[in-house]
């Protein structure tokens, strides 16, 4: 899943590895080579920002262009409602900048900031508009509900489940090594239980048999032990490694915190038994955005090798996790959800006219599920 355009009435997402990024419809005369669609739309209302910066660099517009397929594998989405992560406000003051634009324009042939006016966002919930003449009608047909929307979900609810749940299923099955075939009565500590990742990973791993401790605040204890948490550590008590230390250790600690938790999390793991820790704040895109593609992937290389061997020596593991498209995983979790065994998680929902209000929520933090912006599909204006 790789959302490109998400703040817009109508955009354009990448759903499933079987049916890659969408885009949409050509602007002006231009001729059709890779969809059948008689549609003729060419803009769209949507905030954009035209610099990075602080909330104030979001502006809107009813002139956003409207996207464009440009493979025959893309589909187009009319969103109906966005989820909004804290990687946006990240990315709206310019993380993970040079990045994107060596995977928008790998041979520099740009100027710098052709980006502008971009469009942030991640997730969404919505209607297919238009298909590439690749994308299989088996599987994406105009008028599906996407991406493979559960069914006992609203768009509202749906749009709080992709991005949340592809990072957990990566941190936690793809790097973790967990599945439902051997997550049975493991220990599994998380590190920030109350956000969006958090929420979800503990329902799909109580889902599968763990046993799951959460470190959040005391507000939030209520909200976790719905979902069905074993044991809460309130980390406004006081120094949170303390009573952590003094339970049985985990075979798995998913930390999504960052900081100073490295200093002591892996001492909470079983040694010699192959429990893992896995971080989700990693340096990553800070070190391209920094030091370059080349030398910003060479450093991200030398600084988890090293710290992986250090801590190998010590019998654990230590791992980096991050956001990795997967439409297979979306199908199982897809099916966990109208099973009932996980729910959405929606702390507060914004109109499509108050996004930057909704940023302002997101950047102050300590999220309880997800924020998501309900974008009505006749939405012309801001006001």
């Amino acid at each position: 899943m790789l959302p490109l355009r998400q703040f817009a009435c109508s955009w354009s997402c990448l759903l499933n590895s079987r049916a890659p990024c969408v885009k949409t419809l050509v602007h002006g005369d231009q001729r059709r080579l890779f969809n059948t669609s008689n549609s003729r739309m060419t803009i769209m209302p949507a905030w954009v920002i035209d610099r990075y910066g602080s909330n104030d660099v979001l502006r809107f517009t009813k002139n956003a262009g409207f996207p464009i397929i440009n493979y025959p594998n893309e589909v187009v989405v009319q969103v109906h409602a966005a989820g909004l992560n804290p990687i946006d406000v990240s990315m709206r003051g310019g993380y993970g900048a040079a990045t994107m634009a060596m995977k928008r324009d790998p041979l520099n042939i740009n100027q710098s900031g052709s980006e502008f006016p971009l469009i942030l966002g991640r997730d969404m919930s919505g209607v297919i508009m238009e298909c590439g003449l690749d994308v299989a009608p088996a599987y994406f047909k105009e008028g599906d509900e996407v991406s493979k929307k559960p069914k006992c979900l609203s768009h509202i609810e749906a749009a709080a489940v992709p991005y949340v749940a592809a990072t957990a299923w990566s941190a936690l099955v793809n790097t973790g090594g967990l599945n439902k075939d051997n997550c049975a009565k493991k220990r599994i500590l998380i590190l920030g239980g109350s956000g969006g990742v958090g929420t979800f990973s503990i329902q799909m791993l109580k889902a599968w048999g763990a046993h799951v401790t959460v470190t959040c605040s005391q507000n939030a204890e209520r909200l976790v032990r719905g979902l069905g948490v074993d044991h809460v550590v309130d980390y406004t008590a006081g120094p949170v490694e303390v009573p952590l230390r003094a339970l049985e250790k985990f075979d798995l600690v998913l930390d999504n915190v960052g900081g100073d938790t490295e200093s002591w999390a892996l001492g909470l793991l079983k040694p010699w038994c192959g429990a893992k820790y896995v971080t989700l704040v990693t340096p990553f895109l800070r070190n391209t955005d920094r030091l370059g593609i080349a030398d910003g992937m060479l450093q991200t290389g030398v600084t988890v090798a090293s710290k992986a061997l250090k801590h190998l020596s010590k019998g654990v593991h230590y791992r980096w996790g991050m956001f990795a498209p997967n439409g297979l995983a979306l199908d199982d979790i897809s099916e966990m959800v109208d099973a009932g065994k996980i729910r959405a998680v929606v702390e507060e929902e914004f109109t499509f006219s108050q996004v930057p209000q909704a940023m302002l929520k997101i950047e102050k933090g300590h999220a309880r599920g997800k924020t998501v912006v309900k974008i009505s599909s006749g939405e012309d204006s801001s006001e």
